[in-house]
């Protein structure tokens, strides 16, 4: 609901109190439920006699700080989305439900003087026990939930039968896992840093007291993170807190034990593998001071902070910062927002920064900060485009491919080879009529899987059993067209038998503790096959991987979206930048049909630094964003009339009052039906933020009071990445 609502204050209720961002229980309707108040007024727009009374505020003090809240109500009203459903995203659940704002006392286990004393070798032939137990004598103490986060799994059995066997024992306190927070580092030292990484430093350092926004821009293994780590020293040494935003915390499990190894100071992480009760812990630790450095996904920005100090954003560019459903904020652009509120740094780090930060830094906005070196004995890899046309392929893989990989295995090293889809194949087709398994309820054909077997669609997850005839004719002549990760895990093992083969995308690492045991495997140093998706490009730092294959570099480079080539740009790069991050030269093989495309071209030839420069050029003659301002609405419907007349409608209403934006459809969107409903988009365009801000403002209240609204859904995405 896009409105908040009038109460009077409890009865001896202390003005005090009435603070935004405490909590408060009230009727509403036939219930009772928990609100926050978001400001307090001695007047109201409605009659003295119909606004209710509140049963009773819950807190004391605001779970949610003055500066916070101002956070979110700017970013309901920028974004165009209910304030109520804002705060709901991102808070603990207990928080929502109105249980106290403490932390819990958590129970922890430290070694018996049994276990201390223990000869180790006798839990030989029980790795997990050892691996915990050793986990414990080396902290003194810990929680299970810190144990969890450190093996990456369920720890509960090995430590009931720890306790049986009276290794370790059971005692209470508060989750805490460091015992000398007056000492800033750990076991790992700070690195020394060469010539340029000393100077993006030192720049960084200049403006450490006050806001101003840098973009480090450093080519793939330059060492960014030894320069986020350094300057997270200078505020832990001021007693500030920092601030880090990561893509995906489930896929860099490295960055947060590089980050414990050189810090002795809490740290506290949000991702979605977090029970309720250890995301509240982490909050309440972050909010109170007791937590120094605070890891986390897009929804970390909103994170009170005691004694905020440092932002850093890693991997700017990553599409993983801009939520696409519901709330449709930028993690990214936030981030910006915050540190200007409270007056601190904020750093933005990548190897391939988006347009619009690029365009920034380009205009003087943002410090622009270059590493072009890799740091350390580690050179740029060598690119290569191999052309295809002509050549026979084996599922793919071209025969030169294959020498190259198997001249890489006899030195010893490791390959990386990627495909960004999933799946054993994109298509499953009948040779005798033509006829294709496709999802009833999208536009869209199933993927086939082998494990287990299925036909699965991607886009509504819809899944039916493997067709075992053709739905047209009857022919049981089925073939799997097409490549997915699945077929070319199963192709390679067939080409290289004797080489351990690692598949890492969504459907082989839904369990945490997988992914983590291949990393440690890659980690091992062993020659070995990496098989994925765009999974293996973010932050992963593989130093025995000296050949990376890219098996299909076309698809990106004919998108209708016109983001396409600078996301496929982006993507090819990070990709290409987990080869040669040790001492041996690394190799980049690009597969496509399209060799001598400019874009493929300049991104080889060039750099991405050219290429992104080449691109903003054509987005300035075009007047596409970063140099004009988008919002998207999506409307959807069972019947194909109702969400293109539902937009018609409401731009009629208003369109007249605006000359100076443009506004493009409605029409339908690139998918047009998904999970069996019906999809229309409009997209809006002007030269400022503030035109497309009225726009809006004025177009919702129309969308909320149509006639047809309960029959359709809609959305609105302020600054949209993604159009399909």
């Amino acid at each position: 609901m896009r409105r908040t609502f009038d109460y009077r204050p409890p009865a001896n209720c202390a003005v005090e109190s009435l603070k935004p961002g405490v909590r408060v229980q009230v009727p509403f309707g036939n219930r009772r439920m928990i609100g926050i108040i978001t400001g307090c007024s001695n007047k109201s727009d409605f009659p003295a006699g119909k606004i209710k009374v509140a049963d009773k505020l819950i807190d004391h003090t605001p779970v949610i700080d003055e500066q916070l809240m101002s956070l979110y109500l700017w970013a309901a009203d920028y974004y165009q989305f209910p304030v109520g459903q804002a705060l709901q995203t991102s808070l603990p659940a207990q928080i929502r439900k109105g249980k106290p704002a403490q932390e819990k006392q958590m129970p922890s286990w430290q070694a018996s003087t049994t276990g201390e004393s223990l000869d180790q070798s006798t839990l030989k032939n029980a790795p997990r026990q050892l691996q915990v137990l050793s986990l414990i004598i080396a902290q003194k103490k810990m929680t299970v939930a810190a144990l969890k986060e450190s093996v990456n799994g369920e720890v509960s059995a090995c430590l009931k039968t720890l306790a049986d066997k009276g290794l370790i024992e059971e005692i209470s306190t508060p989750d805490s896992t460091k015992n000398n927070p007056d000492e800033i580092y750990g076991d790992d030292a700070p690195l020394q840093l060469n010539t340029q990484q000393q100077s993006a430093l030192s720049a960084i350092r200049e403006n450490i007291e006050h806001y101003s926004v840098s973009l480090l821009e450093g080519v793939t293994g330059s060492g960014k993170t030894e320069i986020y780590l350094q300057a997270i020293a200078d505020v832990l040494e001021k007693g500030l807190q920092a601030l880090v935003l990561v893509p995906e915390i489930s896929l860099t499990p490295q960055t947060l034990r590089r980050f414990e190894s050189r810090f002795n100071r809490e740290i506290a992480v949000f991702h979605s593998g977090l029970t309720g009760t250890q995301r509240l812990s982490a909050w309440l630790r972050a909010g109170n001071g007791k937590a120094d450095i605070i890891i986390g996904t897009r929804s970390a920005i909103f994170t009170p902070l005691a004694r905020p100090g440092l932002i850093i954003v890693d991997e700017e560019h990553d599409a993983s910062y801009k939520q696409q459903d519901g709330f449709r904020y930028s993690g990214r652009d936030l981030a910006i927002y915050r540190a200007r509120q409270l007056d601190i740094p904020v750093i933005l780090g990548t190897a391939t920064p988006s347009l619009e930060s690029l365009n920034n830094a380009l205009a003087g906005r943002f410090h622009y900060l270059q590493l072009t070196e890799r740091a350390g004995e580690a050179s740029h890899p060598e690119y290569r485009l191999l052309d295809l046309k002509g050549q026979e392929l084996t599922d793919g893989f071209s025969n030169s491919l294959i020498d190259m990989i198997r001249s890489h295995l006899k030195s010893k090293n490791q390959v990386l080879i990627f495909l960004n889809r999933r799946g054993f194949a994109p298509i499953l087709l009948c040779r005798d009529c033509g006829w294709i398994a496709t999802c009833t309820r999208c536009d869209s054909s199933y993927t086939l899987h082998r494990k287990p077997p299925r036909l699965s669609c991607h886009h509504c997850e819809s899944q039916k059993p493997l067709a075992q005839k053709c739905a047209e004719c009857s022919s049981t002549d089925l073939a799997a067209m097409g490549l997915g990760t699945e077929k070319t895990e199963q192709t390679v093992r067939a080409l290289f038998p004797d080489t351990p083969v690692h598949r890492i995308d969504r459907d082989s690492t839904r369990n945490r503790e997988t992914l983590h045991d291949i990393i440690e495997k890659v980690d091992s140093g062993d020659p070995c096959i990496l098989v994925g998706t765009q999974m293996l490009s973010k932050g992963h730092h593989f130093p025995n991987v000296t050949l990376v294959a890219v098996l299909d570099a076309d698809g990106g480079l004919f998108s209708a979206d016109f983001r396409g080539q600078e996301q496929m740009g982006q993507l090819l790069i990070q990709v290409a930048g987990r080869a040669g991050r040790g001492e041996t030269q690394g190799e980049v093989v690009i597969q496509t049909y399209n060799s001598t495309h400019p874009t493929l071209q300049a991104l080889v030839r060039h750099g991405y630094g050219p290429f992104a420069r080449k691109l903003l050029e054509e987005r300035q003659l075009g007047k596409l964003p970063p140099f004009s301002y988008m919002a998207l609405i999506r409307a959807e419907a069972s019947t194909q009339s109702l969400p293109f007349n539902f937009l018609q409608d409401v731009i009629n209403a208003v369109q007249h009052n605006f000359s100076d934006l443009s506004i493009i459809g409605p029409m339908p969107s690139p998918m047009e039906k998904r999970a069996g409903l019906f999809r229309m988009q409009l997209i809006i365009e002007a030269d400022k933020r503030s035109t497309i801000q009225k726009y809006l403002t004025l177009l919702i209240p129309l969308m909320e009071n149509h006639p047809e609204k309960r029959k359709i859904r809609w959305s609105v995405d302020v600054d949209p990445l993604d159009f399909t």
